[in-house]
């Protein structure tokens, strides 16, 4: 599996040595994330969504209603710009200056295309539900065909992208590691938490085992 070839908009101008053109480690971001942003521009107006997403291949996906912004905005090929970022520590250190965060983000460049095709438009729904919720399609009505023609589905194409890490410890100043303050990193991660059943749930119906035993990627 090839990595990205470095472009004039990817290639990371401050700290460099954080970035990374690996299509393993772009992927497997990808992947963990759930919530990407779109940024384009609209009415010669910078603007920029957050939505859900799902990859499949070198294709990332997004939908939404045919009566959105964004869909509206983006089905004839826009440029856009998509972020995901995952948060995994905060870095504290002994001074205000050097704190920081442990994070892993992903940064891609391209045009969209709105997916037309029946089959693919259900394939990427489907993605995108499985991106979500491992194990889920299978169990879901699937959707009518006036669910799909009121849906837009935006295909991006991973050509143009690079992700920027940052692990470990503070970098505080020489001088200020004699100082006696508490410095080091609090780790965070997405955690599942208690089912919450529908009110309208009929009697007799369990939670599914990739419900109880759901968790994100690490």
């Amino acid at each position: 599996m090839a990595d990205f070839t470095p472009t004039a908009r990817t290639t990371l101008k401050r700290l460099p040595r954080r970035g990374s053109f690996e299509r393993e480690l772009i992927y497997s971001i990808l992947d963990e994330g759930l919530v990407c942003h779109v940024g384009f521009v609209h009415n010669n107006h910078p603007v920029v969504i957050p939505t859900a997403y799902g990859r499949t291949g070198e294709h990332l996906y997004i939908h939404g209603s045919k009566a959105s912004r964004m869909m509206s905005a983006l089905r004839d090929g826009a440029d856009v710009s998509v972020t995901v970022t995952l948060l995994d520590g905060l870095v504290l250190a002994r001074s205000a200056f050097h704190h920081s965060m442990n994070y892993r983000s992903v940064v891609i460049f391209g045009k969209v295309s709105e997916v037309l095709d029946r089959a693919e438009k259900t394939e990427a729904l489907r993605c995108f539900t499985e991106h979500i919720v491992k194990g889920r399609w299978a169990d879901v009505r699937p959707p009518t065909k006036a669910e799909l023609d009121g849906t837009t589905v935006l295909s991006l194409t991973l050509e143009e992208a690079s992700a920027k890490v940052r692990t470990g410890p503070p970098l505080d100043d020489e001088e200020d590691y004699q100082l006696p303050i508490w410095a080091g990193v609090l780790q965070l991660r997405t955690v599942a938490g208690e089912l919450s059943p529908d009110p309208r749930l009929p009697d007799g119906i369990e939670s599914p085992t990739y419900l109880r035993e759901y968790r994100r990627a690490l």
